[in-house]
């Protein structure tokens, strides 16, 4: 069973952005490195931390199942900043100091590469930190050269931003422009010497230092046109000059965009050719809609919204993210319900991304600090994530909510998204079919079929938290068709289709645990 499920795209070891568009079949694993592992006892994760818990992420070898098995990582950002999130960079050519050098990177580059892990990192292009030295000596000389990298008015024009913010932030009697906050100055892309410098940071982190691809954030307000501060055709229009850089730089560079918008705003910046994917934000939030009420009606028409709209491989699934409270938190704990939402998110067609965490229970609610504790590793001090106190404490529950109390506990919820991602990995129609709804007798049951070639699986899902039974009908080839359990192999069945090729077919269903099931013809 073990070469079966490995026979894939992404065989251990192998690095999988060497494939063309290899993010179309890839798991994705979200890791802020502050929080993850710990190597110094400095209290805050580093590179090395990271490259001792790659086996944990993918160790590389085919003859194991026993790690969650990811193909790529999503770095938080990585760059030089004095915050502790990243997100206002301070030196866009190096590494912020306490994760580690330039050479860690590298090592921790060349380390995933060998497990066959992907690595794609955050990169800032809308702002900087207001202590990085373009600003400040912007701010503090007006006729410094970097003065017109940045967006200044001698009065302030008076209005907001998209979330009734102010935007405008005076400095040495003028205003520039953030539409975050003051600490996060715009960068102005109607100058093209910015343009190039960015361009210039681009290809230092995909050539030299070997960055499969970058996650964009908020990529919307790039470009801004008075008032109009999302979305601007300004803004459209550069991305598509960046990803035609990206490409001629790296042919395989990913670009991935934050647009956190509704659907119909999103679709237009890998429709166009702007972005190669895009996270679903509507779509994750109708996801978790669905399991909390047991109403799957919302998320369906959301599923077939978005098959409808974005062109094949082009968005990215998600439940949760680092901006986000966690998925067990919003779920109230219940861990039959957080089992129901990776069933549905490791199933369906798209890109999955999981934040680090989630596939062990972890909680957290906003403020962000909160939603970004140390990773949640044994029940030793400080939840084994440092030897010295860590940087914000984990959450109390660590004792009973880690990795070393789940990883040989057959029903727990990191083994139940261990095996989920292994048939995932091992199916070819569960990463890149095409959907079709399954009809059901019951209301509260999520069932549709992946279908690639010959090749069908059926995934049915129940969202209440009691056992049913639940009846699927539709039509076929005639005959007898071989039914088997991907997640229970030595459980067989046959279909039946009657010579007017209608089927019946009844399922048992356990709370929280999918039936995944391949079809074959005889």
């Amino acid at each position: 069973m073990l070469t079966l499920l490995f026979l894939t795209l992404f065989q251990k070891g192998q690095d999988p952005s060497q494939e063309p568009g290899w993010w179309k079949e890839a798991v994705f694993y979200e890791v802020f490195v502050r929080s993850f592992y710990d190597s110094d006892g400095d209290g805050i994760g580093d590179f090395r931390g990271l490259i001792q818990k790659l086996d944990y992420l993918n160790d590389g070898d085919p003859n194991t199942d026993s790690d969650l098995g990811v193909d790529a990582l999503w770095l938080m950002p990585i760059m030089d900043s004095p915050s502790y999130h990243g997100y206002d960079m301070t030196d866009a050519f190096n590494t912020n100091p306490q994760y580690g050098s330039l050479a860690d990177y590298q090592a921790l580059m060349t380390a995933a590469h060998q497990h066959g892990i992907a690595i794609v990192i955050d990169l800032m292009l809308n702002h900087i930190s207001s202590q990085h030295p373009w600003f400040t000596e912007a701010a503090a000389n007006p006729d410094s050269p970097y003065r017109n990298w940045f967006l200044w008015s001698k009065t302030d024009p008076g209005y907001y931003g998209p979330w009734g913010e102010p935007v405008w932030h005076e400095k040495n009697g003028q205003y520039f422009y953030g539409i975050f906050w003051s600490g996060m100055p715009d960068l102005n892309y109607n100058n093209p010497e910015v343009t190039q410098k960015m361009y210039e940071v681009s290809r230092f982190w995909l050539k030299e230092m070997g960055a499969d691809g970058f996650r964009l954030d908020a990529v919307r307000h790039l470009i801004e046109a008075g008032e109009e501060q999302a979305g601007s055709p300004a803004t459209h229009a550069w991305l598509k000059e960046y990803q035609a850089f990206i490409k001629s730089v790296d042919a395989n560079g990913l670009t991935l965009g934050e647009i956190w918008d509704d659907t119909d705003e999103v679709v237009p910046y890998v429709k166009s050719g702007e972005l190669d994917l895009a996270f679903e934000f509507a779509l994750a939030e109708s996801m978790l809609k669905a399991v909390m009420t047991g109403d799957p009606l919302g998320f369906k028409d959301q599923v077939d919204r978005i098959l409808q709209v974005y062109p094949a491989g082009t968005f990215a699934t998600f439940l949760t993210n680092h901006d986000q409270n966690r998925v067990m938190s919003q779920l109230r704990g219940d861990i039959v319900k957080a089992k129901s939402a990776a069933s549905l998110l490791l199933t369906l067609p798209g890109t999955p991304f999981i934040y680090y965490g989630e596939e062990l229970g972890m909680k957290g609610v906003k403020p962000d600090e909160d939603i970004r504790t140390p990773m949640q590793w044994s029940a030793a001090d400080h939840a084994g994530f440092s030897s010295g106190k860590p940087w914000r404490d984990p959450k109390p529950d660590y004792s009973k909510v880690n990795w070393l109390a789940q990883k040989d506990d057959p029903d727990s919820l990191w083994n139940h998204y261990r095996r989920l991602i292994q048939v995932r990995k091992a199916h070819p129609a569960l990463r890149t079919g095409t959907l079709n709804w399954l009809k059901t007798d019951q209301p509260k049951v999520v069932a549709f079929e992946r279908k690639l070639g010959e090749e069908r699986i059926w995934v049915v899902c129940s969202l209440i938290p009691q056992p049913q039974t639940v009846q699927l009908s539709g039509t076929g080839p005639v005959g007898s068709h071989p039914v088997q359990s991907l997640l229970d192999p030595e459980s067989r069945s046959e279909l039946s289709v009657n010579p007017d090729g209608e089927w019946h077919y009844e399922l048992n269903l356990v709370p929280g645990t999918p039936q995944i099931l391949k079809i074959s013809q005889k």
